[in-house]
């Protein structure tokens, strides 16, 4: 009777993070290393590294330089970012830290030092939506699905992205505990 009642509780506690889940994972981040080895420096043709590149919502972007040298200006504008104009940025980021890529657009950042940003320290990015993962459809055995949620009434039932791990895996633990 108490192996029935936890394995109702388990089926209650996966079906609520399913739904909760929406059955989709979440779209993986990727950390982008401006220049990756020789970071931010004038001499890493910043530019050309970020061409090719897809950069998506809540992507990391890690610009790597001193904070006792260096900071960073996030601009406002192509026009602002093309003639080097740091005197108003949106943001400074003086630790060295990453930047996450929070929304959609062009992002434009350049060196906070003028001649560095005159000598191509500059980095624009389009950041694009986030790429919904493909959906694959999973046939768990009604058999292996009987044993964590009781009879179906189809011979198999079919379960999309988290929903599909869950479901195994709380099959799985219903089996091993009986």
């Amino acid at each position: 009777m108490r192996r029935a009642m936890r394995g109702s509780y388990m089926v209650i506690a996966l079906v609520a993070i399913s739904i909760s889940l929406g059955g989709r994972w979440v779209g993986a981040q990727v950390h982008h290393v401006v220049a990756s080895d020789r970071g931010w420096d004038p001499s890493s043709h910043v530019g050309s590294w970020s061409s090719g590149r897809v950069f998506r919502v809540g992507d990391k972007i890690w610009f790597t330089y001193s904070a006792t040298q260096e900071s960073i200006a996030e601009l406002q504008s192509i026009e602002e970012f093309e003639s080097c104009n740091i005197s108003n940025p949106i943001r400074m980021y003086t630790d060295g830290v990453g930047v996450t890529l929070d929304g959609e657009g062009t992002r434009y950042f350049a060196s906070s030092r003028p001649e560095s940003c005159r000598n191509g320290l500059k980095l624009h990015v389009e950041v694009l939506p986030t790429q919904p993962k493909p959906e694959t459809q999973t046939t768990v055995s009604s058999d292996l699905l009987a044993l964590a949620v009781g009879p179906t009434p189809s011979g198999s039932v079919h379960l999309k992205g988290v929903s599909t791990l869950l479901w195994i895996v709380l099959a799985l633990l219903c089996f091993i505990s009986t």
